[in-house]
């Protein structure tokens, strides 16, 4: 246990309530990006094919920023961190503002790069959530902050219906009030404590390097299951928004079933910890691929708004629990002196993942076969052979003896 964690977990208590409140504030504009990138892309762009290129990049700038806000904290400290993040945040969006003011994708598409900054930092958070928490509060602590984001999903799919047409340049209002969100949320990290432990020992001092770190297979396994976990949600999130107004819908009933989607990712996280507690981190892992099949297999039985509803809910839960329980899993095979390292070098994996997820999503959407319900079919295709390979690697971590885990 770190030196300035207590018996009774009060500053690990209280860095989880702060940090609730920032997936609640900051945490709004994720659900606003989403729903109207694609839509706003499609707008600027001349081919169809690139609608969903400023997701994608916002995607890649939380890959590029992981590492570099993963060391400023290492060395400074969280709080440090989540105030570059939300200014990034602040950056991204006045920027992409100024893209839609003047017509301009290029402009709108670059934004995304400092957008990146912001969900890099919030990425970040249930992370800081365990840095003070003793080994049975940590899923607990990990998954109190992923419910901060209910908040989150109420209040952003309310604010793309409030201004997404409030002004001429449709969508510039929604970015403008991301721009105060990230501003307003800077107060909140005023009140995070310090949870930097003295470490004990040369090895503990030292930690191990990135390839001695991936050689633990239980760091391996769990890095695989996050990043297909997050990269199959953000695949099928995507595209959601472009299937929903594709088949006829109105952006209300896209928004709509964004912010269904959203309340599923994080909903269950009031329970996820003890799940976790009680079940074991590999089963929780587990039952979540097998929802993310799930989600799959509705969304290709039609193209309803009940199917919508339906596959983003099944999608919300899937990813809450494998991702949640891959987060408490990696939490727990490394040092104090390791958190730089491995957390910086998992979100850019996990990032990688979800960016390459991404772009493969506008194109899967837009320019397989012709048609909207084809394109929406070969989006939860796509899912299958990622669920395979991440079953397989649990599995095969279940299978091993347990003192080589």
């Amino acid at each position: 246990m770190s030196a300035t964690s207590l018996p009774n977990d009060s500053i690990a208590r209280r860095n989880m309530w702060v940090l609730v409140a920032a997936q609640a504030v900051l945490g709004a504009q994720m659900p606003v990006i989403f729903t109207i990138g694609g839509l706003a892309g499609s707008q600027l762009a001349g081919n169809p094919c690139w609608a969903t290129l400023p997701i994608s990049l916002t995607v890649i700038g939380s890959m590029l920023w992981a590492q570099p806000l993963s060391a400023v904290m290492q060395r400074w400290g969280r709080r440090v961190g989540f105030v570059l993040g939300a200014l990034a945040g602040a950056a991204g969006a006045a920027v992409a503002a100024y893209g839609l003011y003047i017509g301009s994708f290029a402009v709108f598409s670059a934004a995304s790069l400092l957008t990146g900054g912001y969900m890099s930092a919030q990425g970040f958070y249930r992370f800081a959530a365990a840095d003070a928490a003793s080994e049975a509060f940590r899923p607990k602590a990990i998954s109190g902050v992923m419910a901060g984001g209910l908040a989150s999903a109420i209040f952003g799919p309310q604010l793309v219906k409030l201004t997404s047409q409030a002004m001429v340049v449709p969508f510039l209002g929604s970015y403008l009030t991301v721009i105060a969100l990230n501003l307003a949320g800077l107060f909140l990290f005023g009140a995070l404590k310090s949870t930097r432990p003295a470490v004990r020992g040369t090895w503990a001092a030292a930690g191990r390097t990135r390839r001695e770190l991936l050689r633990d297979p239980a760091i391996i396994v769990a890095m695989v299951c996050a990043t297909v976990s997050y990269a199959l949600m953000n695949l099928v999130m995507t595209s959601s928004p472009l299937a929903v107004v594709g088949c006829g819908f109105e952006t209300s009933d896209a928004a709509n079933i964004v912010s269904a989607h959203v309340l599923a990712m994080y909903a269950p996280s009031f329970v996820t910890g003890h799940i976790i507690a009680r079940l074991g981190v590999e089963k929780v892992i587990a039952l979540g691929l097998l929802i993310l099949a799930g989600s799959g297999a509705v969304a290709m039985s039609g193209m309803n708004l009940e199917n919508f509803y339906i596959a983003l809910i099944l999608l919300g839960i899937g990813w809450n629990f494998g991702f949640i329980g891959a987060t408490s899993m990696l939490a727990g095979h490394h040092t104090a002196a390791e958190r730089g390292t491995m957390q910086g070098l998992n979100d850019f994996v996990v990032f990688g993942g979800v960016s390459m997820a991404s772009f493969a999503s506008g194109g899967l959407m837009n320019c397989s076969g012709g048609s909207v319900q084809a394109g929406w079919s070969a989006v939860n295709m796509a899912m299958l052979p990622f669920l395979v390979l991440a079953g397989g690697a649990l599995i095969w971590f279940a299978l091993r003896p347990k003192e080589t885990r």
